[in-house]
């Protein structure tokens, strides 16, 4: 079992920049991918990148892409999502997610959920 923990959101104007974090405690954090989703109300999750086990690949939704960067340090067992230039369109609950096994950009592909974190990003 993997036990993660968001942090890092909050309330930021458009153009700000915010970093989440995801904490992972039970078992070791680094063979497994990392990713990052969000839920904005009234909607369905949505993926927003994922990070490969060792870091040396990463994939991002395209709306995010060139704005959000995911990474992780495997000896802290957290990974992160710096969130830069964000949009009101970016407003959602973000979820960090573990699987382990090959990459997916889909939530029914990960095992391990945090509770999320609410990001708002005011116009």
């Amino acid at each position: 079992q993997v036990q993660l923990v968001e942090s890092g959101g909050g309330l930021v104007q458009a153009g700000g920049s915010l970093r989440l974090s995801c904490a992972a405690s039970g078992r070791t954090f680094s063979p497994y991918i990392m990713g990052w989703f969000r839920q904005a109300a009234g909607k369905e999750r949505e993926f927003v990148a994922r990070i490969s086990w060792n870091g040396d690949s990463t994939y991002y939704a395209d709306s995010v892409k060139g704005r959000f960067t995911i990474s992780r340090d495997n000896a802290k067992n957290t990974g992160y999502l710096q969130m830069n230039s964000l949009k009101p369109e970016d407003t959602a609950v973000y979820y960090c997610a573990a699987r382990y096994g090959g990459y997916s950009v889909t939530p029914s592909g990960y095992n391990y959920w945090g509770q999320g974190t609410q990001v708002t990003v005011s116009s």
